[in-house]
């Protein structure tokens, strides 16, 4: 992979034409028959109201016109093609929908959330930028600004920092966009957190529970509770 969530369609036909470029040049100096190329992943995701997303149409005909001026003049066709977007497959259709539990105010507007990093690692990890909705609020004017906070001891556990929401209670909804990607595969248990049923939304309106919520016995699930017993005897 030679980028991470890219937004340009020019920088995919780009990479595909350089390993299009290597692939025939390899072939020619050490005469190897490519079964495929791997023209990358990193195809972004629009995290931002604000931003597009990649029109795959526009890089599936740059691709198409550097194969046909590279790969088949060099005799290396057919040549299968393979890309890796899970995020662009899965991002978008996830949510992370959390109650505010608590509010703080102290030299700033803190919202607390009764989910954390432990659900959404992104924010904390490298700052990214996930959009916010309040339900039922989504026609309200933004006209307060709050740093929205995880529930762990973690300085860092912040889903946002200072973001501009409409004014948020105890008890409201806060639905956290695009987490389809990077929400339960990057979870864990850390402080003892344990991770959220995940619901399916269906074309019809209806919601399927795909994923239970954790429990405690899951928790303790791969403790051996009988060695433990025998260390300390």
């Amino acid at each position: 992979m030679v980028a991470s969530n890219e937004l340009s369609p020019d920088y995919f036909v780009e990479t595909a034409r350089l390993l299009f470029e290597l692939a025939a040049a390899l072939s020619r100096e050490v005469g190897i028959r490519f079964e495929f190329v791997n023209i990358s992943g990193g195809v972004g995701i629009p995290y931002r109201p604000d931003q597009t997303a990649v029109p795959l149409d526009r890089v599936a005909r740059g691709v198409k016109a550097a194969y046909e001026e590279v790969i088949v003049p060099a005799g290396l066709a057919p040549l299968k093609l393979f890309m890796e977007c899970g995020r662009m497959v899965t991002g978008p259709y996830g949510w992370l929908v959390s109650r505010v539990i608590h509010r703080k105010s102290t030299y700033r507007e803190y919202v607390g959330l009764d989910a954390s990093m432990a659900n959404l690692m992104r924010p904390a990890l490298y700052g990214a930028y996930h959009h916010l909705t309040v339900l039922g609020k989504e026609g309200a004017a933004a006209t307060e600004t709050y740093d929205v906070t995880g529930s762990l001891c973690e300085n860092n556990d912040k889903f946002a920092i200072g973001r501009a929401l409409p004014p948020i209670e105890v008890g409201d909804l806060v639905a956290i966009h695009d987490t389809g990607a990077h929400g339960y595969s990057m979870g864990f248990n850390y402080n003892g957190k344990l991770r959220s049923a995940e619901l399916l939304l269906r074309e019809d309106g209806s919601v399927l529970e795909i994923r239970r919520a954790e429990t405690m016995d899951d928790y303790f699930r791969t403790l051996d509770f009988d060695a433990l017993n025998r260390f300390k005897a």
